[in-house]
């Protein structure tokens, strides 16, 4: 057989290898990665926000129509007012914190009423004076009532809103005190029936301005700004010696230290409609 009759030879190579770009897997396990890494920072995010914030997503979950068919503006787009979520036994632990809360503020303003007390008595005025101080616990707060004297002045001059200066003492002292805590304060001042007053000048205004001049003291001498929410002037409405008006102890100014729960009730006067404007349209 010649050179020329000789069969060809073929040699077939097999690459072996991935599937290359044509494999879908990598895909699949990336879109998973993906998807677990935005409900990782969605979890973050919501963990940031505030609870009313918390409560308006679980509720658009939970019902969305509600906030797509009577939401306003709000939390979340559509949204009127956050969604609170109607749990029974939520409401329980909330009110048991609220008074828990409560328990704590009050042993607070005992706790500063005994600092206040003992800090008096280091003082020698105060062997003079020690009738002339009350404090009592009372729903609005902690209320410290400085009177006056029966026959002679304790802490104002008479007829006058002079703070007397031996007695300023104790007013520096209690704002001292008063201004390492978060509560808010008011200031009343009152007056006996017997005081005539001058022309234009009657127990209102004796009464206003001393509670003033005792913020005025007390304003330098410890309480931070913004401290005092109302400064009263109650003139003889409400005699402390309810059988006689004249009596000289009457005459006082009040320091009402203010639970937190109760400090809402100070934070701004309630504006209502306007009558005037509706009768001049009318």
């Amino acid at each position: 057989m010649s050179e020329n009759n000789e069969q060809p030879i073929i040699k077939k190579i097999i690459k072996k290898g991935g599937d290359g770009h044509h494999g879908g897997a990598w895909k699949v396990a990336f879109a998973d990665f993906m998807t677990a890494m935005m409900a990782f920072f969605l979890v973050m995010w919501l963990v940031g926000q505030k609870p009313d914030v918390r409560e308006s997503v679980a509720g658009y979950f939970q019902d969305p129509g509600k906030f797509t068919s009577k939401g306003k503006d709000g939390v979340l787009k559509g949204s009127a007012l956050p969604i609170k979520k109607q749990n029974p036994v939520g409401s329980m632990v909330k009110k048991k914190d609220d008074g828990s809360s409560a328990s704590k503020d009050k042993k607070n303003l005992e706790l500063t009423a005994k600092k206040i007390a003992a800090q008096l008595k280091k003082q020698s005025i105060f062997n003079k004076l020690e009738k002339n101080i009350k404090m009592e616990m009372t729903s609005e707060g902690l209320r410290i009532i400085l009177n006056e004297n029966e026959d002679s002045p304790a802490f104002f001059e008479p007829g006058s809103a002079k703070l007397l200066q031996k007695s300023a003492t104790i007013l520096m002292i209690i704002a001292e005190e008063l201004g390492t805590l978060e509560n808010h304060l008011v200031i009343e001042g009152h007056t006996d029936a017997s005081f005539g007053g001058r022309k234009r000048y009657s127990n209102w205004e004796l009464s206003a301005d001393r509670a003033n001049a005792a913020r005025q003291l007390m304003a330098v001498s410890g309480l931070y700004k913004g401290q005092v929410r109302e400064v009263r002037g109650f003139a003889d409405r409400f005699p402390m010696i309810r059988k006689d008006p004249n009596d000289d102890r009457n005459r006082r100014i009040s320091l009402v230290v203010l639970f937190r729960s109760q400090e809402s009730k100070h934070n701004q006067v309630e504006v209502g409609e306007d009558l005037m404007h509706d009768a001049n349209n009318g």
